[in-house]
């Protein structure tokens, strides 16, 4: 996950981000490069060696 490699539990990326802690948080997600919409985190089902990329907004200037 973010160039690191992990070791998880969860067969979707929504579940994955449920089990790091990002469930109600605003975040950007991308599997293997790909953008992955808010609504289709459920149908992407995770395999040993994805990519998983997770990005939080930031405030700031």
């Amino acid at each position: 996950m973010n160039g690191e490699p992990i070791e998880i539990e969860a067969p979707t990326l929504e579940k994955l981000l449920e089990e790091l802690g990002y469930g109600d948080k605003t975040v950007a997600t991308a599997v293997n490069q790909s953008f992955v919409r808010n609504k289709d985190r459920s149908e992407i089902l995770l395999v040993e060696e994805d990519a998983v990329e997770i990005v939080t907004p930031r405030q700031g200037g």
